[in-house]
């Protein structure tokens, strides 16, 4: 079995509704669910051995738009989010995470030493991730906070727009070029993640602000769950200039597993074939090289293909590759080996 290290996941999200629910998301995790996409016994079935886990705070007033008779949509980008009841959330999220750690279910790690040691010894290694800084004030207090919680990774916006950026719509066809980038307060909350060591996700950013990103960060690019804009014209995909940009800084392309990004029609619909996968990795892996590509699912925050259905099916995706080609150190670089790569430079290890 080959072990996958998985660049985005949004199982604190789900853990988190369950809580509110008046369930227990440890024991959820622990035991097993039917719900979403990853547990503890799911994962291990699969392979799936880690991943980047997110805080993401919901948007209530995020609607979803039927496509039009030609396919097409544009999901209207939701309001921006007050700080106060972001932070609450945030630290909701951060709390079933440490509670995750305590109770042995999965360990938070801080280092590519410390995603190794949890490979070998048998337990989910977790990167704790913001998707969205809106939990942040501009003053950057709260990061040092989060970082000293274990927070390794952050995308500064969702597809929303905050005192850091803007992010892109949901929309197909569309370019990603969508608006302005990072604010001044972006690009100090940028050299502050330089500073202390945080990846830099680009996944739900303009186009524009990936260039700004681009020319103020030194880290490898990021993309965590993104594919090629070439075969899927969604807003959220990555245009061949900046698949281009990514290869340059030696940088990585996590291949999403969302239907919506996968299909060349770009609409959400689980039967989409591993072929549609496999079609988007053989073009990232041409365009910006082996070393360069890796996996993104969005598990718990979006419909995959029913034949990976959720994380115990993860090693599909891996015999796929295998019968397109791909060697075992291919498969091994796309799987683990590169996200352990970039992660460590933006870490300064």
């Amino acid at each position: 079995m080959e072990l996958v290290f998985d660049g985005h996941n949004d199982v604190l999200l789900r853990l988190w509704h369950t809580m509110h629910k008046g369930g227990d998301p440890v024991a959820e995790f622990v035991n097993g669910t039917t719900a979403g996409h990853i547990d503890g016994p799911r994962a291990k079935k699969g392979g799936l051995a880690g991943g980047i886990s997110a805080i993401y705070i919901p948007s209530g007033d995020f609607e979803i738009k039927a496509p039009d008779e030609n396919g097409h949509y544009e999901m209207p980008l939701t309001a921006p989010l007050e700080r106060a009841p972001s932070l609450d959330i945030a630290l909701e999220f951060a709390s079933i995470a440490l509670k995750l750690e305590r109770a042995g279910a999965w360990r938070l790690c801080r280092s590519t030493a410390d995603i190794r040691k949890a490979f070998a010894d048998g337990v989910f290694a977790s990167v704790l991730h913001m998707e969205g800084c809106e939990a942040i004030g501009e003053d950057l207090a709260a990061l040092d906070v989060f970082y000293a919680a274990g927070l390794r990774s952050l995308g500064p916006v969702w597809s929303r727009h905050n005192i850091f950026g803007h992010g892109v719509p949901f929309a197909f066809p569309k370019s990603p070029d969508t608006g302005p980038g990072l604010t001044p307060a972006g690009f100090e909350l940028v050299k502050a993640c330089n500073r202390l060591g945080i990846a830099i996700d680009l996944a739900h950013i303009t186009e524009q602000g990936f260039w700004d990103v681009a020319k103020t960060t030194d880290q490898p690019l990021i993309a965590s769950h993104s594919n090629a804009h070439a075969l899927t014209t969604v807003a959220r995909n990555l245009t061949d200039k900046q698949i281009d940009a990514v290869k340059e800084s030696n940088g990585i392309i996590g291949l999403n597993y969302a239907t919506t990004m996968l299909r060349p029609d770009g609409q959400e619909n689980a039967a989409t074939p591993l072929s549609d996968m496999v079609r988007h990795i053989d073009y990232l892996v041409e365009r910006a090289g082996i070393d360069c590509v890796a996996l993104g699912s969005d598990f718990d925050g979006a419909t995959i293909p029913a034949d990976i259905a959720d994380a115990a099916g993860n090693q599909k995706l891996v015999e796929a590759l295998k019968e397109a080609g791909y060697a075992a150190d291919e498969l091994a670089k796309i799987c683990r080996e590169n996200w352990l790569r970039v992660l460590g430079q933006a870490w300064h290890e």
